[in-house]
């Protein structure tokens, strides 16, 4: 007789498959995850084009790890999340750790230190898939405060070979979601142009503007020249400029400036 193994990842992939096109999808979708390598957290979010993402699923051991998820994240900081420019650049379907593609001062940056620091996640890794036209799902997994380790090696290499089926499973089963429109990042730096002046009479140029945005990304001096083929010296000046017409000396002040204008 055939000794049945107490951790059988088939038993939990065939239970998501079979959930597809239910509500119960996605924690049998986690669930199978979570059997093949250690995980801590998940938060299931789809991105948009012209409006706010979605939270499809999310569990967690620590509560933190979602507790300002819809007050900060959805509201609007998610426009400073690297996770959201990968849906913006439309990267192909695939797996994602955020320590390889975040910006170069991503850790040093206040949307860090104000938001994804108090999530107590200290490593992220997600699977990325297109389930419609203009819509992203991320699967996103976690290693947070609960277990206090990053993924390892194997881990990641466990979840590199789940991708394919991964993302054909958020595929099928989010295929619903639709968006319209077009995501113009232009639009939003004009929007929070056009709010400072309108709210705090402070007038800054486009490309000001600009760089304000990719500061609170989390973008050097070196990354803001070369997204916008100036050089470095050059978005030093305009730094100074931003700050001295804003009357801030630092990068918590011009967080705490823009942050609210980012709500679409």
């Amino acid at each position: 007789m055939v000794r049945v193994l107490p951790n059988n990842t088939e038993d939990h992939l065939g239970a998501a498959i079979s959930a597809l096109g239910s509500e119960g999808f996605a924690a049998r979708f986690y669930e199978w995850l979570h059997r093949s390598y250690e995980i801590d957290n998940t938060t299931m979010v789809a991105y948009f084009q012209t409006r706010k993402p979605q939270v499809l699923f999310s569990q967690a051991r620590v509560a933190a790890v979602h507790d300002k998820i819809e007050s900060d994240y959805i509201s609007g900081a998610y426009l400073l999340d690297p996770f959201h420019e990968l849906h913006v650049a439309r990267v192909p379907e695939g797996l994602y750790r955020l320590r390889d593609f975040a910006p170069d001062q991503f850790h040093r940056n206040e949307y860090f230190a104000s938001y994804y620091r108090r999530t107590t996640l200290i490593d992220e890794i997600a699977y990325v898939a297109y389930p419609a036209e203009g819509v992203s799902v991320h699967v996103c997994l976690g290693r947070d405060a609960s277990s206090g380790r990053m993924f390892s090696p194997r881990d990641v290499t466990t979840a590199q070979r789940l991708s394919v089926i991964a993302c054909g499973l958020i595929r099928k089963q989010w295929e619903g979601l639709s968006s319209s429109g077009d995501y113009d990042d232009e639009a939003l730096v004009e929007r929070v142009r056009e709010r400072l002046a309108e709210r705090h009479g402070i007038k800054l140029s486009h490309r000001q503007s600009e760089v304000a945005l990719l500061i609170l990304r989390g973008h050097s001096s070196v990354s803001i020249g070369l997204r916008l083929d100036i050089s470095p010296q050059t978005v030093k000046v305009f730094r100074k400029q931003l700050y001295r017409k804003c009357a801030i000396s630092s990068q918590a002040e011009l967080f705490s400036l823009v942050m609210p204008l980012l709500s679409i």
